[in-house]
């Protein structure tokens, strides 16, 4: 998968956005300003960590080498996917979706209903 098609992908979720905290190779999306994907490189291969279900991320791990715990991030609640095109690209869209939507459900009622009725 292309970082742009990634990136255009990501930035197609209500209210995302797209910031460089951590300088101009590390990109961070964010949805009202709560991370939900962060994209840089890492031993020579684009790298992305997402929020993840602890259970679900030991599953995930198993079944796929390239996903491992998240990368300077808490390593139960943060997955990181290193493109080696191993992991299939509907099932990185889908962790995708799944780390947009565990973010929004830990906001507040009136911050989760702005978003939601835009899906």
């Amino acid at each position: 998968m292309e970082f742009e098609n990634l990136k255009k992908y990501i930035l197609s979720k209500p209210e995302s956005t797209l910031e460089f905290p951590f300088g101009e190779d590390t990109s961070v999306f964010k949805v009202k300003n709560k991370m939900f994907a962060l994209v840089g490189e890492r031993n020579n291969l684009m790298m992305m960590n997402l929020k993840c279900d602890p259970d679900e991320g030991a599953a995930l791990r198993d079944i796929y080498p390239a996903i491992t715990e998240g990368y300077h991030m808490d390593k139960k609640h943060w997955i990181s996917i290193y493109f080696d095109s191993s992991v299939p690209e509907n099932e990185v869209l889908r962790l995708i979706d799944n780390s947009y939507m565990l973010v929004v459900s830990k906001m507040t009622k009136k911050d989760q209903e702005s978003i939601l009725i835009k899906i």
